[in-house]
Formats: structure tokens, C-alpha cells, sequence
């Protein structure tokens, strides 16, 4: 006989947050077609660079720096990007998901084991869902680069807004100025 699957493991719908799953779920899991997926481990990266973009995104006042908090795209799709940029009026004490109407920015930092999905999938979801801005930020000579990108509401669409190195000089509905050299080990 075979063991008994964890709780967790069932099919999910984004209507119950994945805050109120069992103890034994895994702890920073997002949903895909309605089922739980792990994210990979996080590296020193990872760490920095979305440190950097939470610390140095400074958004207008009806909008908010948020780090790893979910994005429910449909009712078997919940993803969790690294930073967003949310609108403010959509953050309470309770919150643990926003809608696509209340995101303005996703930002993910790229790891290896979800390149495919973060440089294909992701974008497609996010367009799909009306959010108006997606980054993939992606580790090259141990620094970030920023692959931005803008929606193309006729389209349904990212078209690109230049891949940036160095340092990070867009528009995207507020003044983004971030110098992207990381050192190692950060301070």
C-alpha cells in the first residue's frame, strides 16, 4: 500500500490562500494550473538583487513596494513574484494576494531552475492578466541585467523597454534611476 500524500498535495483553486495551507506545505510555493509548486532555493543572488529593487524602487504615493506576496492571474493560478509594485489602496493587514488590477510592476529575479518559465510563461500570464509592467532580472557576470518590458494593450502583449546593464533609467509611470552594480559579498 502506498503512503498517503501530504494534504498539500491535492489540486488547488486560488480562492483559499496558500497562507491557510497545512504545516507541512512547502513554505514558498506558488499555484500553476491548480497545482502547488515549490520555488527553487534562493541564491545569495536572488537575495541582493531583490533586496536592491525593494530598497531602491520609489513609486509615487497611491503605490507601494511590495516583496514576495502572491498574484492571483486566474482560479488555479497564483504566482509570486519577487518585488511588485502595487497600488496602494489594495495593501490592508490581511492582505496575502493581490489582483491584476492592483498590480502596476512585477519584478522577477531569474534562478536557473525557472529560466524557461520565467522568460516564456511568466510574461504571457502577466500580459494576459492587464499588468502593465514586467522586469526579468537575470544574473550576468555576477551583476543584474534588466530585461523590462512595457504592455501593449492592443497587442495583449510585452513589447521590450531595453535590456538594462549598469544602470536602470525608465519611465514606467513614475522615474526609475537604480544603479544595478551589486559588490561581493554585498555589505
Amino acid at each position: 500500500m502506498s503512503p498517503a500524500l501530504p494534504a498539500w498535495s491535492r489540486p488547488f483553486t486560488a480562492a483559499g490562500p496558500l497562507d491557510a495551507l497545512p504545516p507541512d506545505a512547502p513554505r514558498h510555493a506558488e499555484l500553476i494550473d491548480g497545482v502547488l509548486a515549490t520555488r527553487p532555493p534562493q541564491s545569495a543572488f536572488r537575495m541582493f538583487a531583490t533586496r536592491l529593487f525593494e530598497r531602491s524602487l520609489r513609486p509615487p504615493a497611491h503605490l507601494a513596494v511590495i516583496r514576495s506576496m502572491t498574484v492571483a492571474l486566474g482560479p488555479r493560478l497564483l504566482l509570486a513574484p519577487d518585488v511588485l509594485v502595487a497600488r496602494r489602496p489594495a495593501i490592508g493587514p490581511a492582505t496575502t494576494s493581490f489582483r491584476p488590477d492592483q498590480v502596476h510592476l512585477v519584478c522577477e529575479v531569474v534562478p536557473a531552475a525557472s529560466r524557461e518559465r520565467d522568460r516564456r510563461t511568466r510574461p504571457i500570464r502577466y500580459a494576459g492578466a492587464g499588468i502593465e509592467h514586467y522586469w526579468r532580472v537575470e544574473c550576468e557576470d555576477d551583476q543584474p541585467v534588466v530585461h523590462a518590458f512595457h504592455l501593449d494593450r492592443d497587442a495583449g502583449a510585452y513589447v521590450s523597454a531595453g535590456v538594462h546593464r549598469g544602470r536602470l533609467r525608465l519611465d514606467v509611470g513614475f522615474d526609475v534611476d537604480i544603479d544595478l552594480g551589486l559588490e561581493w559579498p554585498p555589505a
